[in-house]
């Protein structure tokens, strides 16, 4: 018997006290508090907290964030040269083994004033082999000694976009059962935040992967295991259609949308813009153009594959909501960071879920208003999208935001993440529909639902965006069960 019984819980935001009763992973009742008979097999006091739908990340690069947690952080460079020093820095603190590969992560150059090279890392490391990733994981600075470890020759050392994706795979990365060990620690601290299933973009078979993962344990929350392109043909023969649950994982494991990319990202100028970036003539780069996206759209379809397409520049945008209207499918448009006005409404029309990620927003600020002049407000723009009848999806993007939804929500209800005033506070949306968002659309606790759930210790509503980012979880629960308990 796996009956669970909540006692003194409020049932959504401003919600009345209640017992919540949970039988074979599903809300079976919400009772008038102590009124309620019958015997649960266990039992939790909510002490009065919030209890919410479970919290989904609906975009997320599991392996990467988990290695990222390990990595030397330089969001804080300010340059390419501040970069290094911070890396000094940590090296100097914490030497690590002799000939290890150094990883930093998290730098931002779009707002520096020197470029990074591979001679800067050289200079400061001498032989040493240095990989360190943007913050946006489309570029890819190496030292000389990491390019030769690769077998790779390059003039600056910075890598973009597709060189940038297939170097990070021929890097050494940690052994398998290191490195799924490290994912289960990051998917354990994503359930202490409330959240209940993840998505994982991770450019890998995502579905072996897993299903390898969960022979040995399965997860404690739900994966959602995206389809590569590369893995197309691969995934048509295994049958596997998306939203079909595999057969290891308890039930927890499901088979993912099918990602394709349109464009790059803002912070390295590769978004494909229908303006030019300033200075530069240059709109962007388009990595999958309209004769090749339909075609991919189409055959996904057609065998059960709903797409996920990313793209994040507004002429990106237009082409893969063009793709999609030509080939009459639904699905999905990962980011839609930059909109024309006259797209806006298309996702609705076309059934389309926007999936943004808000804590970019706040991250991108600045070079949105450098990279984007006169065009910031139409991005991000959420309320827009919402008002037009779209629905949106929040994730993270894990690694480049934090796998953590609260800061999301944060972002989406405040549209800033420091002192400064927000950032076109005329797209923010309302706490009830950046939860809605962050819950896989779910909008309240209901009898009959499956008990994916969330008790936050104290009510959501009315709370700053800085306590929004600090609420404390007191209890996970996935289909009945408890994964996390504070």
């Amino acid at each position: 018997m796996d009956d669970l019984l909540l006692r003194r819980v409020r049932v959504g935001l401003r919600g009345q006290l209640a017992d919540v009763r949970v039988s074979d992973g599903l809300v079976a009742a919400i009772e008038e508090p102590g009124t309620g008979s019958g015997f649960a097999a266990r039992v939790l006091d909510g002490h009065g907290g919030t209890l919410l739908p479970g919290l989904v990340d609906a975009h997320a690069h599991l392996v990467q964030w988990a290695g990222f947690r390990r990595r030397i952080a330089l969001d804080a460079a300010r340059s390419a040269a501040g970069a290094v020093e911070l890396l000094m820095e940590r090296l100097l603190a914490t030497p690590g083994r002799p000939g290890e590969l150094v990883v930093g992560a998290g730098f931002r150059d779009g707002l520096w004033p020197d470029r990074p090279h591979k001679d800067l890392l050289e200079r400061a490391l001498p032989g040493r082999a240095v990989a360190l990733f943007s913050a946006d994981l489309h570029t890819l600075w190496l030292s000389p000694a990491a390019l030769r470890l690769i077998g790779r020759d390059h003039p600056s050392g910075v890598l973009l976009e597709n060189d940038c994706m297939s170097a990070t795979a021929a890097l050494p990365s940690a052994p398998v059962e290191v490195e799924d060990r490290w994912v289960a620690e990051a998917l354990a601290a994503a359930a202490a935040r409330g959240v209940t299933r993840v998505v994982d973009y991770e450019y890998a078979d995502t579905v072996a992967d897993w299903t390898r993962r969960a022979g040995e344990q399965p997860p404690p929350i739900r994966v959602s295991c995206v389809i590569a392109r590369y893995l197309l043909d691969r995934t048509i023969e295994r049958g596997h259609r998306t939203g079909d649950v595999l057969e290891t994982g308890n039930g927890l494991l499901t088979v993912g949308p099918f990602k394709l990319f349109v464009d790059g990202s803002l912070n390295t100028r590769t978004a494909y813009c229908h303006d030019p970036y300033p200075g530069s003539g240059d709109a962007g780069l388009l990595e999958l153009p309209p004769e090749e996206l339909v075609p991919l759209l189409r055959r996904a379809a057609a065998h059960g594959l709903s797409p996920a397409v990313h793209a994040i520049g507004d002429r990106a945008n237009t082409i893969a909501l063009d793709a999609f209207a030509e080939v009459g499918c639904g699905g999905r448009i990962e980011h839609a960071q930059l909109l024309r006005p006259e797209d806006v409404p298309r996702f609705a029309a076309l059934g389309l879920v926007a999936s943004v990620q808000p804590a970019h927003q706040p991250d991108d600020r600045d070079v949105a208003d450098r990279h984007w002049p006169g065009r910031t407000a139409r991005a991000y723009p959420y309320r827009a999208l919402l008002e037009s009848g779209a629905r949106l999806e929040i994730g993270s993007d894990a690694p480049v935001a934090p796998l953590d939804p609260w800061d999301g929500i944060a972002a989406a209800v405040g549209r800033t993440d420091d002192d400064r005033p927000p950032w076109h506070p005329e797209q923010a949306i309302p706490l009830a529909e950046a939860l809605a968002a962050a819950s896989g659309g779910r909008r309240a606790v209901a009898v009959g639902e499956v008990a994916d759930l969330v008790l936050a210790a104290a009510d959501p509503s009315g709370l700053s965006p800085a306590e929004l980012r600090g609420l404390p979880v007191s209890a996970t629960i996935v289909g009945g069960k408890p994964v996390y308990l504070a």
